[in-house]
């Protein structure tokens, strides 16, 4: 997996504090506070119905606040929506699109909604429609292309007005391999551009491989927040993975907090992982084990997930 490291200095764009929601007896969010640096991908990541696309869509203008602030280039979005229509590019769960019009249509439909008009607009339709991979088929009907498709032209409309922050919604839910692709190639793409992108998911594997920073989010509560690599440092399990032939149980040390099983080898935690493997090598030259395998084992999402929330990420 590809962990990115935010780059120094860099500047906030958006400071959400204390978003507070409700929906009669529900309470959707709980006080939500975080952060998001220009020019980063950020992951909002927890399992359906924590509160993402809540948030979302107050950050998008969409739904209001009980209470609390969330301030885009210094301004309150709940106060000035104004900042939100020139600011913010919003791609909800649902495909928006008109089947029947082609993604020509639908482009140039959605960029007139921005206020894009004449040759400029022809000039970004024709790079979303390149950065879709779609520029053949600009001139078909929408209706006759596949779920996949369809969201890519979704986040082309939302691009026409060049927003500085990209909100996405679980943007890969029940599509094909290729159009996942295209979509991380494009996010990457924006993101090297210098624009901002909120990416809600509950696959682990996409904030991994395409955020910089990330919140978990679980019953409408940011439980944490930061950096990926400071997360994964702070909340990943620190563990070694062992293989030896023929071993039943592992020698007790003070320096093993755990020891679990793992197909044919061993997961060991410890607070000091090179002393532990130093202790393991002595042993193993000692006893003649028949090492296979001995190596730090990755810190990942769902580990950190687990250790914050108490529980794995459910659909």
């Amino acid at each position: 997996m590809d962990l990115k490291n935010p780059q120094p200095n860099r500047e906030t764009l958006l400071e959400v504090d204390h978003l507070r929601k409700t929906f009669g007896k529900l309470e959707a969010l709980k006080n939500v506070t975080f952060s998001v640096n220009t020019g980063s991908c950020f992951g909002l990541l927890g399992p359906n119905g924590a509160g993402k696309s809540t948030t979302m869509k107050i950050l998008a203008g969409i739904l209001s606040a009980d209470s609390g602030s969330a301030r885009l280039l210094g301004k309150n979005v709940l106060l000035d929506k104004s900042v939100v229509a020139k600011n913010v590019g919003y791609v909800p769960q649902e495909i928006t699109l008109y089947e029947e019009f082609t993604a020509l249509e639908n482009l140039t439909f959605f960029g007139e909604l921005y206020g894009v008009k004449g040759r400029e607009l022809r000039k970004r339709t024709e790079k979303v429609l390149e950065d879709t991979g779609l520029a053949e088929r600009a001139r078909d009907k929408v209706k006759t292309f596949s779920g996949g498709m369809k969201r890519r032209i979704n986040i082309g409309c939302a691009l026409l007005h060049r927003p500085r922050l990209l909100i996405l919604d679980e943007p890969t839910v029940g599509i094909d391999p290729q159009s996942r692709n295209r979509i991380f190639e494009m996010i990457r793409k924006l993101t090297e551009e210098g624009v901002t992108v909120i990416y809600s998911t509950h696959y682990m594997e996409e904030v991994e491989q395409l955020c910089d920073e990330a919140a978990i989010i679980d019953h409408g509560e940011v439980m944490a927040h930061g950096p990926l690599g400071e997360l994964l440092e702070r909340y990943g399990r620190k563990a070694v993975y062992l293989e030896v032939t023929g071993l039943k149980e592992i020698p007790q040390h003070p320096l093993i907090k755990a020891a679990n099983r793992e197909g044919i080898g061993w997961i060991l935690e410890s607070e000091n992982l090179p002393e532990l493997m130093q202790w393991l090598l002595s042993v193993a030259s000692n006893q003649r084990w028949e090492v296979k395998q001995l190596d730090i084992v990755r810190p990942s999402l769902e580990q950190v997930f687990l250790t914050v929330t108490g529980t794995a990420l459910r659909d």
